[in-house]
């Protein structure tokens, strides 16, 4: 149990770390194509997907990904604007809790997945304004890919 409450702790540092001051149009593009680069170490296609206030900015399917990944993108979107945190972080808390998505918060998981890969998009001082999702990895490799690129990004 410590180890799942060690990572559920980095992944709430994860969200201080990776703020944003503002983020435009042009943003989106710059983090979409470097996740883009960054997901070329993956043999698996994937989707990218960023979104601010329900305004899809950049959205990305590589050859050899299909309409399911775009349901998973929707799904994990659904369950980082409803939670406030990344999908991964929903769904380990739930495992924490030895319960399913749907015992712990009553929604349908057909609707809202706990599954890696949709991070929240945070303002600093303003709060979750949107996320930048990616699908077609295993959940944890969805998720590192997404923080990783969003490090990388705020370094520039």
């Amino acid at each position: 149990m410590s180890d799942i409450k060690t990572l559920l702790q980095e992944l709430l540092a994860q969200e201080e770390r990776c703020q944003f001051t503002q983020f435009t149009s042009d943003d989106a593009l710059k983090l979409g194509l470097l996740l883009l680069e960054n997901a070329k170490s993956y043999t698996r296609p994937i989707v990218i997907d960023i979104n601010l206030a329900g305004h899809q900015l950049f959205h990305f399917a590589m050859q050899g990904t299909g309409p399911d990944n775009n349901e998973w993108v929707a799904r994990k979107n659904k369950a980082v604007l409803r939670f406030r945190h990344s999908s991964f972080y929903i769904g380990r808390y739930c495992e924490s809790q030895n319960k399913t998505f749907e015992e712990k918060y009553f929604v349908s998981e057909a609707e809202y997945a706990g599954h890696g890969g949709a991070f929240p998009l945070i303002i600093k001082n303003v709060g979750v304004v949107g996320t930048i999702t990616v699908s077609g990895l295993a959940q944890q490799d969805d998720h590192n890919l997404v923080v990783k690129s969003i490090e990388q990004y705020l370094k520039q």
